[in-house]
């Protein structure tokens, strides 16, 4: 096998806040790299910093306008794009079974991720869930979502 790598795409996130919480859950997970598109605030912004705790300092960054382009290029450096997304064809993430590139994209907290982006991704995932609400926090979902990616890669502190 080789190298394992997990980067987050973060598309139309409106809160500065979930955008600074995401970039820390993303330090202590290790991801390689995030990439804030769309409205997406970047860490310039007081607020990101505020809830990244510094974390901006040490995870790689890059804003890129166009998740269209970003994730053609993720899939030229064999990238599975895998949308974070309850949908009619997302399966359960304990399901799941991830390559050893995963970009985990994950979207807007109202209207989610855009069905031409589902399409465009390899896998759509969803977290199971047991209460009435029928979905997470997108800084939570995130955050789930890329502890179990990396425990089902058998990756280990």
């Amino acid at each position: 096998m080789g190298i394992k790598s997990l980067v987050l795409v973060l598309n139309d996130i409106r809160s500065t806040l979930n955008v600074g919480a995401i970039m820390r859950t993303g330090d202590g997970v290790g991801v390689e790299k995030i990439y804030l598109c769309g409205i997406t605030a970047t860490p310039k912004h007081p607020k990101v910093i505020k809830t990244a705790l510094g974390a901006e300092n040490f995870v790689k960054w890059e804003y890129r306008k166009n998740i269209t382009v970003l994730l053609k290029k993720l899939k030229k450096e064999e990238y599975q794009c895998v949308s974070l997304e309850i949908d009619e064809k997302s399966i359960n993430i304990w399901d799941a079974h991830f390559g050893d590139k995963v970009a985990l994209i994950v979207g807007n907290e109202i209207t989610g991720i855009d069905s031409k982006i589902i399409e465009q991704s390899d896998l759509a995932i969803h977290i199971p869930m047991f209460g009435e609400k029928e979905s997470l926090n997108v800084a939570t979902a995130t955050g789930i979502a890329t502890y179990e990616i990396k425990r089902s890669l058998n990756v280990v502190a």
